[in-house]
C-alpha cells in the first residue's frame, strides 16, 4: 500500500473551480493550484506537513514560496491521483481513500494552511468540479509526504 500523501503542485497565474456553473474557489494572479489525493494510510499529521511543504516551497517567480509572498493556493481534492493503470485498459481506485476518510484530511491540509496564514480558496469534495488555470511556466511538480 501506498503510504505518502500526494498532491500536484501548478505555479499559475490565476485559477478557478466551477461546480455546476457556479464558481466555488478561484484565486488570481500568481499562487498555487494544489491537487491533493489522499491514500488510506494518511493522516492529520501528513495533512500538516503537507500543508507546510506547500506554504513553503520555492517554485514561485524568483524562487519564492506562498509564505514569502502572500501568494494564494486553490487547494481541490483528486482521488484520481491515486488511479493505477499498469494493468488492463481502465485505472484501479484501489490506493485513494474513501470519501469518508479523505474529505477531512482534505479539510486539514486547507485548515492548515489558514493557520500558517495562506489565502485559500478551494473546490468542493465528491463534486464534478471544472477546473481551469494559466499555468505558469509551465511549472509542475509532485509533493509527497
Amino acid at each position: 500500500m501506498i503510504d505518502r500523501m500526494r498532491a500536484v503542485v501548478q505555479r499559475v497565474n490565476g485559477a478557478s473551480v466551477v461546480v455546476d456553473g457556479e464558481t466555488v474557489g478561484e484565486i488570481v494572479g500568481q499562487g498555487l493550484c494544489v491537487l491533493v489525493g489522499v491514500t488510506h494510510d494518511d493522516t492529520p499529521e501528513k495533512a500538516a506537513q503537507l500543508a507546510r511543504k506547500l506554504w513553503s516551497v520555492r517554485i514561485l517567480e524568483g524562487e519564492k514560496s506562498c509564505s514569502d509572498l502572500g501568494a494564494p493556493l486553490l487547494v481541490i481534492s483528486q482521488f484520481t491521483l491515486y488511479g493505477d493503470a499498469r494493468k488492463g485498459r481502465r485505472p484501479t481506485w484501489n490506493a485513494a481513500a474513501p470519501g469518508e476518510v479523505a474529505e477531512p484530511l482534505v479539510d486539514e491540509v486547507v485548515a492548515r494552511l489558514r493557520e500558517l496564514g495562506a489565502q485559500v480558496e478551494t473546490g468542493r469534495f465528491g463534486a464534478d468540479m471544472k477546473v481551469s488555470l494559466t499555468n505558469d511556466g509551465p511549472f509542475t511538480v509532485i509533493v509527497e509526504v
